[in-house]
């Protein structure tokens, strides 16, 4: 009878074994299936409603997130004092992605319908005199880190959007703003000789997204001695990086991905031979054409922190896609970026002040990406 017991015990224990061997092989079938996701539609339709996030918060004074370190009481007063152009959208760097939007929106669609709104805007906050107040912050020597390098890099993206739309009221305020954006390479120039490693995060001062930007800008405005500068210390800080995890990715604030923005420098420092062959070493895994990354899941969306994920599915997507459009080995990657603004993108009109203040300019930023892939 005992060995009777044992032997039935025995068959059910198979039995359950093999229906969850089973259960998981039809999970691993099912996880294993590409859903297509269509292209993102970037129309005249979008950008009438993406106008409207940097539009509202550029001059929206409060609530604000001041970012500098005061030297003395003389330094409390109102963030508007001391940034004039810059003191909405929660945060400095904010609003200057937000004017970066405003610029890059108005350039691809001068027929939007708050595009005289917006261009009055530009012109009554982008002057001479303005810009000479907030280059006099920067001087100061206890403002020397003040936006490093995040801050930085998006003051030269929207000195580079300037200079790249043809129009004369660009010209005009690319030469009101070229005071900062000439310091701000200086900067970068005194800087990134004394940075000995690079640092690996997801959020504002990861140091390969400070490059990326910046280089762009080297390139646009044909800076040579900062192009080489960052050549050399891109290919210091990650070119022995070897098979980045991408599984421990997404930290719980990341709006930027480590291993991407890695990525997002190296493909454009490196030559199309060298890159694949770092690409096979660094992240191997994405040239199979079953490449799949979950996206990062936002729990709430007026949480300022946990909003950041939904940047992280932006950022990711034109990494993505930068990807697809140079090497035709990783155009599968732009479907893995359709699935992640397709998340994301929704979300972003009528969203609340703790995402609406910045993630616009992060999804314009990936839209221009897929526009750039297609042409």
């Amino acid at each position: 009878m005992k060995h009777l017991f044992i032997f039935v015990i025995a068959i059910f224990c198979f039995q359950g074994c093999k229906n969850e061997k089973n259960q998981f092989e039809k999970s691993s079938e099912i996880s294993n299936e590409i859903k297509a996701y269509p292209d993102p539609i970037y129309t005249i339709s979008e950008a009438n409603k993406l106008i409207d996030l940097p539009l509202h918060c550029v001059n929206t004074a409060y609530p604000y997130k001041p970012g500098e370190t005061l030297e003395s009481a003389e330094d409390l007063v109102e963030p508007k004092t001391v940034h004039p152009i810059f003191y909405g959208c929660f945060d400095w760097h904010s609003a200057v992605h937000g004017y970066w939007s405003i610029v890059t929106l108005l350039q691809k669609f001068p027929e939007m319908e708050r595009a005289g709104e917006a261009r009055a805007i530009l012109k009554e906050k982008i002057t001479a005199e303005n810009v000479a107040i907030e280059l006099a912050f920067y001087k100061k020597d206890i403002n020397k880190s003040f936006e490093r390098t995040y801050g930085w890099a998006w003051l030269l993206k929207l000195s580079e959007a300037l200079h790249n739309w043809e129009d004369p009221q660009a010209r005009k305020m690319e030469q009101n703003l070229k005071p900062l954006s000439d310091f701000i390479v200086m900067r970068y120039k005194e800087f990134l000789p004394k940075l000995n490693y690079p640092i690996r995060v997801g959020e504002h001062a990861n140091t390969a997204f400070g490059l990326t930007f910046a280089y762009d800008y080297a390139e646009t405005f044909n800076d040579v001695e900062l192009q080489q500068l960052i050549h050399k210390r891109a290919k210091d800080y990650y070119m022995n990086d070897k098979n980045c995890p991408m599984n421990w990715e997404p930290s719980g604030y990341d709006f930027l991905s480590p291993c991407l923005e890695e990525v997002d420098i190296m493909r454009r420092i490196l030559s199309p031979e060298a890159f694949v062959s770092w690409m096979d070493q660094f992240l191997p895994e994405l040239a199979n054409e079953n490449y799949k990354l979950q996206v990062g899941e936002v729990s709430d969306r007026t949480d300022g922190k946990l909003v950041h994920l939904d940047g992280l599915n932006f950022s990711r997507a034109w990494v993505f896609y930068g990807l697809a459009k140079q090497y035709p080995k990783y155009k599968h990657l732009q479907n893995v970026a359709n699935e992640h603004l397709a998340y994301s993108y929704p979300n972003l009109v009528g969203d609340t002040y703790e995402g609406g203040h910045w993630l616009g300019s992060f999804a314009i930023y990936a839209l221009e990406t897929i526009k750039n892939t297609e042409e």
